[in-house]
């Protein structure tokens, strides 16, 4: 297994925590070996999603990001497996194919043993630091809330219709957070040119899903930013600064709502 390290944490003092689970690239090289060009290209990553972020300790938002790739294991899936969306394309804890539903293994995909072995070297630690950090936050203030920043390709026919809006915002349909604190994070962001939706085509993977728990005073919300609001989707790689300003103006907006008492 990897010797790189399966997250990186700053906390902070505020009663929010950013959990980015999918922007890491590192593939270990056991794994690299086995996949397709494509697979080694990484190409469903959540490019950039914690530089976006990088105001959150300025601010007093605790950072968790992962360093490995999705490919090796996607950290916003149940360990046990199950549909997020039934009856949708989507992909596993282990993804075997890209999200346009090309191979990502030049052999035989993991099985049940490597992908346990993923589970325990990567999946789990993420998730132990994440309710130790959740557990912390609500210690201090009595609540605590969680982000789940992702980004995905503006437009994947194979799992959605037409162009995604610019800002999608998941809470189970409701269940994930007080309907109060989802009111102040749309208001934030409702005055940006940035298009936005609430419990579309994402309505919150795993890590809202199961933190998200409003009588426990947890409250969990998940946004999927569609790629084009921050980057040039045909060389995703490069890191534009300028090109990404705007919207990161309003994640400071949403951040500061989502910390405010």
């Amino acid at each position: 297994m990897s010797q790189t390290p399966p997250f990186l944490l700053r906390q902070g003092a505020g009663r929010l925590i950013i959990s980015v689970p999918h922007a890491g690239i590192y593939l270990p090289s056991q794994i690299a070996q086995n996949l397709t060009p494509m697979g080694r290209d990484i190409v469903d990553t959540d490019w950039h999603v914690d530089k976006l972020y990088g105001f959150a300790e300025r601010l007093g938002a605790t950072l968790l990001v992962a360093t490995h790739s999705r490919t090796v294991v996607d950290l916003n899936r149940a360990p046990g497996g199950g549909a997020l969306y039934p009856g949708q394309a989507e992909t596993t804890i282990c993804p075997t194919e890209t999200f346009d539903g090309a191979p990502l293994y030049a052999i035989a995909p993991p099985g049940q043993e490597e992908i346990d072995a993923r589970i325990d070297a990567y999946w789990r630690p993420y998730h132990d630091a994440l309710e130790a950090e959740l557990n912390r936050i609500r210690a201090l203030h009595g609540t605590a809330r969680l982000l789940d920043a992702h980004s995905i390709r503006t437009e994947i026919p194979r799992l959605f219709a037409g162009r995604l809006p610019d800002l999608n915002f998941g809470t189970n349909s409701g269940a994930s957070s007080d309907p109060a604190l989802v009111a102040r994070a749309l208001a934030a962001t409702s005055d940006s040119r940035f298009s936005q939706v609430l419990d579309g085509r994402f309505r919150g993977g795993y890590i809202t899903r199961h933190y998200g728990a409003p009588a426990r005073n947890i409250h969990a919300i998940q946004l999927e930013l569609a790629q084009s609001c921050y980057l040039d989707e045909e060389n995703p790689r490069s890191w534009a600064p300028a090109h990404a300003a705007s919207l990161i103006l309003v994640l400071e907006k949403l951040v500061s709502a989502l910390l405010s008492a």
